[in-house]
């Protein structure tokens, strides 16, 4: 699906980077964090900043070749109290690495998409999701926009439709393969709909609001809480009418 420009993705991965320091800031490292309980506070922030300093330095070596992260060596993270700008920095490095080439331009990505300007849709992305994670462990203010949370939304079912036909050992999702079954996403805040078809092959994803058998509605910010685990499937915030069992094994089976 066509995904906010480049220049505005690039300008909210700062800012998400920004706003991500300013929810860990005072925080004990070691605090757990309830949607990824296997990590500490400090763990989540140094997954994050990681990606952002790595996927700098592969876009600019200019790969002929996909290279996997465990093969990039960047320098440690620094102490807790200095990754809030450690995480600023990386995101800006990421942006700088970007321009540099030019976000058309090929390098190495783990999906079939392999434009340097891949890295700076999924990178804002996965920044939007941990914050809210680094929000509910600290008890931070969390809110995003609704044009920001839409893409996003977009973005994580273009991940699910291509996965869903190919096999990859993080990012599976043939479990949503299926006969025809169908589920909308409707944003109230801003108005679109996303329609899902599972079918034998994958899963097909359009812009539409046709009837479906379930209809999960909500502002555009909580569906992609409620995509990503991050909140419950019978949150208030949200209103499912339909098969509300089709909708949870949807969230079963595109955990990450």
């Amino acid at each position: 699906m066509k995904s906010l420009s480049h220049d505005r993705l690039a300008e909210a991965l700062v800012a998400e980077a920004e706003l991500f320091g300013m929810a860990i800031a005072g925080a004990s490292p070691d605090v757990r964090v309830p949607t990824c309980p296997e990590w500490t506070l400090r763990d989540l922030t140094c997954h994050v900043g990681l990606a952002y300093h790595k996927s700098a330095a592969i876009i600019a070596s200019r790969p002929t070749g996909y290279v996997p992260f465990d093969a990039v060596t960047v320098d440690d993270p620094p102490g807790f109290g200095a990754l809030g700008d450690w995480l600023v920095e990386g995101a800006e490095q990421l942006v700088e690495a970007v321009a540099d080439v030019g976000p058309e331009t090929p390098t190495s990505t783990w999906t079939p998409d392999r434009r340097a300007g891949f890295w700076t849709r999924r990178l804002t992305h996965e920044t939007v999701v941990h914050r809210a994670d680094a929000a509910l462990a600290t008890g931070a203010p969390y809110e995003v926009d609704g044009d920001l949370a839409a893409d996003g939304i977009s973005e994580g079912l273009d991940l699910v439709s291509v996965f869903s036909r190919l096999e990859h050992p993080a990012m599976d999702r043939t479990a949503l393969r299926g006969s025809g079954e169908t589920l909308l996403f409707r944003s109230t805040e801003p108005d679109v709909g996303w329609l899902a078809r599972r079918t034998p092959s994958g899963v097909e994803v359009s812009l539409d609001a046709a009837e479906a058998d379930v209809v999960v509605e909500g502002r555009a910010v909580d569906l992609l809480l409620a995509l990503t685990g991050r909140i419950a499937a019978d949150d208030p915030r949200l209103t499912i009418s339909g098969d509300a069992g089709l909708f949870r094994h949807w969230r079963d089976n595109t955990k990450f």
